[in-house]
């Protein structure tokens, strides 16, 4: 499965993954979805996330949300 990843245009730290390219099964309430990205099927998520945690996510709502931390510099 190609994955999408979004931002939210609605709340900055909000991202999402989705097989959907243009964004259309991610909730109405954080629009604009801004594309930043794809993962392709043989290539490993981000941040360590799980693949198989994602792709079950969207077999079954259609979307998976997460959020970026705040960066803190010491």
């Amino acid at each position: 499965m190609r994955i999408f990843v979004f931002k939210s245009g609605a709340q900055g730290d909000l991202r999402a993954f989705t097989d959907d390219q243009v964004g259309s099964k991610l909730p109405e309430q954080f629009r604009p979805w801004l594309v930043t990205g794809a993962i392709a099927a043989d290539s490993r998520p981000p941040h360590n996330f799980s693949r198989e945690n994602i792709e079950s996510a969207i077999q079954q709502h259609g979307f998976q949300l997460w959020r970026m931390k705040d960066k803190t510099t010491a």
